[in-house]
């Protein structure tokens, strides 16, 4: 099984870059204040909260991230795990609010960011944002974004439970009309509404997480039949107490209801996973098939931002990999 997901070219559809620091860099920079093993890594560690979780990602992020050289280096070093494993397409955020802590400008971000890309793998840029961003000096950045080249699109993330801002789907319809990709997470850690807000209001067809909406079995169907991708993270969803065990994750069941799932590491930083690690805890602890698991390495290709001649050359590397090591 591990030579079989190591050969499956894969996607990374949900990753967000600062919390995507790779935890080596921190021990490389200060040994004394960061240890070889931190506890949030053992296997057992659940976060006892969305808050704690975000509390301990900050508090290691942020003293890093402080420069575009810092962004550059910490992309550097994941793109090259990524090649590693075999990733070939990754969609990736920073958190746009950071510009405006570190004095740098999103674009330099996005340079830095795609300066670090090495050959043989397609990155695409995201900027994320809170729900409650779109105030003060971050309005007029947000209002700009349409005409950020580089730039692949936006991303709505954060504290779920925060209400979705009036201004959002204006902006997020703008966007979308300017050529951008709009996502939003939803269904995470509030309820099957937010999905059906994230796409009938907001108007996305890519939610992160979204694994909720199999509560509300007319969400699952709005999903399916509005084409709607779930960028779903099997290990950050048990490690946030979302899900009590990969085996009651309802992917399988979001799949067999006719939504297209991907799956992604989400955060690296504080969930020590990789996307090789996602595939293998599927097979091992959730019984996913050879074939389940080169669908869901289908489904991150056909959202990918690549050419058609791209994406069938790895969709077809997947159907023979696929053939050879199941037959």
């Amino acid at each position: 099984m591990r030579d079989f997901v190591q050969a499956l070219p894969k996607t990374e559809t949900h990753l967000h870059i600062e919390g995507g620091l790779p935890y080596q860099l921190l021990r490389a920079w200060q040994p004394d204040t960061y240890p070889a093993s931190p506890f949030f890594h053992e296997p057992d560690y659940r976060f006892p909260s969305f808050q704690k979780f975000d509390e301990i990602l900050l508090g290691h992020a942020l003293p890093w991230f402080v420069s575009a050289e810092r962004y550059y280096e910490s992309a550097r070093v994941t793109f090259a795990r990524q090649v590693v494993e075999n990733v070939r397409y990754v969609e990736t955020s920073f958190h746009l609010p950071i510009t405006q802590f570190i004095g740098v400008p999103g674009r330099e971000i996005i340079a830095a960011i795609r300066a670090a890309v090495p050959p043989g793998l397609e990155v695409r840029i995201f900027a994320g944002m809170l729900r409650t961003d779109y105030a003060g000096a971050m309005q007029a950045v947000i209002d700009d974004l349409e005409n950020w080249d580089d730039l692949a699109g936006v991303d709505l993330h954060g504290l779920e439970s925060l209400p979705t801002e009036p201004w959002t789907a204006k902006v997020w319809a703008r966007l979308r009309a300017a050529g951008k990709v709009t996502k939003a997470h939803a269904g995470e850690f509030d309820g099957p509404h937010r999905v059906r807000e994230a796409i009938e209001l907001l108007g996305v067809t890519r939610v992160q997480h979204g694994i909720r909406a199999i509560e509300d079995a007319a969400v699952v169907a709005l999903a399916r039949d509005r084409g709607v991708t779930f960028d779903t993270c099997p290990i950050s969803n048990l490690k946030l107490r979302v899900v009590p065990t990969l085996a009651e994750h309802p992917l399988r069941r979001l799949m067999q209801a006719g939504v297209r799932c991907t799956v992604s590491t989400d955060d690296p930083l504080v969930f020590a996973n990789r996307v090789s690690d996602e595939y293998l805890a599927l097979f091992n602890e959730a019984g996913f098939s050879r074939g389940e698991l080169a669908q869901l390495a289908r489904n991150g290709w056909a959202v990918a931002d690549v050419p058609g001649a791209v994406r069938q050359k790895w969709l077809a590397e997947i159907d023979r990999l696929a053939m050879v090591m199941t037959g």
